[in-house]
């Protein structure tokens, strides 16, 4: 099976000499080609770090991360930059859409910033706003649109380059119940049908029972992880739970 990601010993440490916070802390793991996983742990724990250090939007203190083979650490800003738009996928949960371009506009972004030609460009916005089901919203604006409709342009938006990765950071975070589930529902689709490998932040134990495989972090460690295998969505829930009672603190910092 093909290694999407693999990170070896990566540290993040925050602050100078005398006052240093180590937000991760000697992480070690593999996210193979098709994976749907889940990052899970109290307020604190190292879940965004672990995610944005992966993304490419910070940077780690010390180890290696590989996605798709290359060497995060061996590329200048605009290796990087260009990585970061062909190989990677994001989902946010304040959408991050431009108010001034239209649903389109938005979702084929990544594809005119890498010059792709219209015909292309058209071929795969309306497979994926068939995907997420938007086609009748492309020609309006974001301040147009409901919450879920945003959340759905921005993962077409995330999509549209076929990345190697998708990232999600509390995509459900600011959606109703209904809106939720259709996200989630959409990506549990694009992940079993197009095989996306997909990372996905979440506090909530409903949507991470979406996922194939949960990671949970403690203290910036890897405490422990999950796979759902032949379980039913429900069961896997129930064990999701289990674990982060486990994990202590807060529960309402976790679920």
């Amino acid at each position: 099976m093909e290694v999407i990601l693999q990170a070896q010993n990566v540290c993040k440490v925050y602050g100078i000499k005398g006052n240093l916070y180590t937000a991760l802390d000697n992480i070690n793991l593999e996210i193979e080609k098709g994976a749907f996983v889940g990052i899970m742990g109290p307020s604190g724990a190292g879940k965004s770090t672990l995610l944005n250090v992966f993304s490419t939007i910070d940077q780690s203190t010390s180890g290696e991360i590989k996605i798709s083979g290359q060497e995060l650490e061996t590329m200048n800003e605009e290796q990087m930059s260009s990585f970061r738009r062909d190989k990677l996928g994001f989902i946010f949960q304040d959408y991050n859409l431009l108010d001034t371009l239209s649903v389109r506009e938005n979702i084929i972004l990544p594809l005119a910033l890498a010059k792709h030609s219209v015909y292309e460009m058209e071929t795969r916005l309306e497979e994926v706003a068939d995907t997420f089901h938007i086609r009748d919203i492309l020609d309006k604006y974001p301040n147009e649109i409901s919450g879920g409709q945003k959340q759905r342009t921005a993962a077409s938006r995330a999509i549209i380059a076929d990345p190697s990765l998708i990232f999600a950071d509390e995509p459900t975070g600011a959606l109703d119940s209904k809106s939720a589930t259709d996200l989630l529902e959409n990506l549990k689709r694009l992940h079993e049908q197009k095989y996306s490998t997909i990372m996905m932040v979440t506090h909530d134990a409903y949507a991470a029972s979406f996922c194939k495989r949960i990671l949970f972090i403690k203290d910036g460690t890897l405490y422990t992880e999950v796979y759902r295998g032949a379980q039913s969505r429900k069961e896997f829930f129930q064990k999701i739970l289990d674990v982060l009672s486990q994990l202590g603190g807060d529960i309402n910092d976790i679920i």
